[in-house]
């Protein structure tokens, strides 16, 4: 009897922080209702009132090469999840944010800019590729793309130049937002 009560405690919990301010809201250890300790056994339930798109299935989930995407009840994306590749449970590794409710406790989203989460964060690290750059900012476990187009003239079109925060323009938009565990 006392195991039914807690894994009722347990459920309306769920359901209700799902509800609650805090389903849009991203910290260190949580995105939304999902925390890096979250199953992917629990996706249907904790996202009961959207669409939860598992793309793993035969040979893909062997090789957990799909990610589960989230969409809201209308269509809308609202976050993909790619699931861990060893351990069982199976549990949440990166989350891409498709929607911009999704919010840092310090107010940053996807139309945020780089002056935004200079404000608002430490940069830790910032990553040059081909197309883009990557600004770590490992305070809330988060990284964020900006397009190269963002950036001023040479360091534009020299895929070889090393970009440092000083030479982002503040106003640079945010392309991609991720959060890895």
């Amino acid at each position: 009897m006392k195991r039914i009560l807690f894994i009722a405690l347990i459920a309306s919990i769920s359901l209700t922080s799902c509800n609650s301010d805090n389903a849009f809201t991203i910290t260190a250890d949580q995105v939304g209702p999902l925390t890096k300790d979250t199953q992917v056994s629990e996706l249907k339930t904790l996202f009961s009132k959207d669409s939860v798109v598992d793309q793993n299935s035969g040979l893909s989930e062997e090789l957990n090469v799909n990610a589960i995407e989230i969409y809201e009840k209308g269509g809308e994306q609202l976050l993909s999840l790619m699931p861990t590749k060893e351990g069982s449970p199976k549990t949440i590794k990166t989350i891409q944010i498709f929607d911009a409710r999704y919010t840092t406790e310090e107010g940053i989203n996807l139309n945020s800019t780089f002056k935004d989460i200079t404000d608002a964060y430490e940069v830790s690290r910032v990553e040059t590729l081909i197309s883009s750059i990557v600004i770590f900012v490992d305070e809330i476990n988060a990284y964020f793309t900006i397009d190269r187009d963002e950036l001023p003239g040479e360091l534009k079109f020299n895929m070889d130049a090393k970009v440092s925060t000083a030479e982002i323009p503040s106003d640079a938009k945010i392309k991609y937002f991720m959060i890895g565990w």
